[in-house]
């Protein structure tokens, strides 16, 4: 089995492609089937566990990889867990907990969905991670414009980000305004394009002044915050009352000061979460939602994936440098041929 394995921690150089001839297939458990990889994609957590900060969970598997594209060739479809009535030789996309970048993968059935209607295997790879974490914390931990809240306003830190771009079109898509920072004039000119009523550089503005500036003073309503330390403190400060801080990463640092008088006077939230290491249950309650609400807007183009550049995958190290550089807008993908 072809694959790419992190050799050793470190930068990319140490993403080396190999053959498994020992692991000639993974064998699927109870509730998993085998999938035929043809696309990966690329994500920043990747990137972390190469460097050895994103530990694997108990039981899983040590090659990268958190979400696919590609056809289920074996494994328990017969467990109650295929609620999309999946066979083998189905197009699927998956979440995965790892060894996506592979030539073969296992995946739960619970968190495969089917290939949208006229997406490619690459446009297909790209959606899981992004959507099942867009979905999971803006909607399911922040609840923006549910529980008779109506309307609301979605600050998303990142927005050229795969995760920024998902959510910039899904928020947008259902009716929100969603606000974003960016790290140049070209990145804030594409999620404007896609969507977002405003991008601010953060470099050469203020994001605090400019969100309460256009939202007159009243804040946003939530924020999908993937820097944390220093940035949460600003966040509280164009916060509407009532708002909620949903946290994802923490690639400014995991220390922050927090104002505790204005959380309590505000009732604002600070809450967070990581998508691994939740359980295969969880994960196919996210995935069933998608199906629902999220793959009718890709299947009617109102939604599309956004694909920035695409290697192969013995190419995962170019990759991870263009990662890495933070050059990109949207998501980085691997084929496997």
């Amino acid at each position: 089995m072809r694959a790419v394995e992190i050799s050793h921690y470190g930068g990319p150089e140490v993403l080396k492609a190999v053959v498994r001839p020992d692991l000639v297939l993974p064998l699927p458990g109870s509730g998993e089937v085998l999938i035929r990889v043809r696309a990966a994609g690329v994500n920043r957590p990747d990137v972390l566990q190469r460097q050895g900060f994103y530990p694997v969970p108990p039981g899983g598997t040590d090659l990268p990889g958190l979400e696919l594209a590609g056809e289920i060739i074996g494994g328990d479809i017969a467990h109650p867990d295929n609620f999309f009535s999946f066979e083998v030789g189905s197009r699927v996309c998956a979440l995965v907990v790892g060894g996506a970048y592979a030539e073969y993968c296992i995946a739960p059935l619970a968190q495969c969905l089917p290939v949208p209607m006229g997406l490619s295997d690459v446009e297909a790879a790209s959606i899981p991670e992004t959507f099942f974490t867009v979905w999971s914390n803006v909607f399911d931990r922040g609840r923006l414009g549910l529980d008779g809240r109506g309307k609301e306003t979605l600050l998303v830190h990142g927005g050229s980000s795969g995760i920024g771009v998902a959510a910039i079109q899904l928020v947008t898509a259902l009716g929100h305004d969603v606000l974003v920072t960016v790290g140049s004039d070209e990145k804030a000119a594409a999620c404007k394009e896609l969507g977002a009523v405003l991008a601010v550089n953060y470099r050469t503005q203020d994001f605090v002044e400019e969100v309460k500036s256009f939202t007159k003073g009243k804040g946003a309503n939530v924020v999908l915050d993937m820097v944390a330390g220093p940035y949460v403190g600003r966040e509280i400060n164009c916060l509407a009352d009532d708002g909620r801080i949903v946290i994802i990463a923490n690639q400014g640092g995991k220390i922050s000061e927090v104002d505790v008088g204005q959380v309590l006077r505000r009732r604002l939230t600070i809450t967070g979460s990581t998508l691994r290491s939740r359980s295969v249950d969880f994960k196919g309650a996210i995935a069933r939602s998608l199906r629902a609400y999220v793959w009718p807007l890709l299947e009617s183009k109102k939604i599309r994936p956004v694909i920035h550049e695409v290697f192969e995958l013995e190419a995962a190290a170019k990759a991870h440098q263009l990662m890495e550089s933070s050059q990109h807008i949207g998501k980085i993908v691997l084929t496997v041929n």
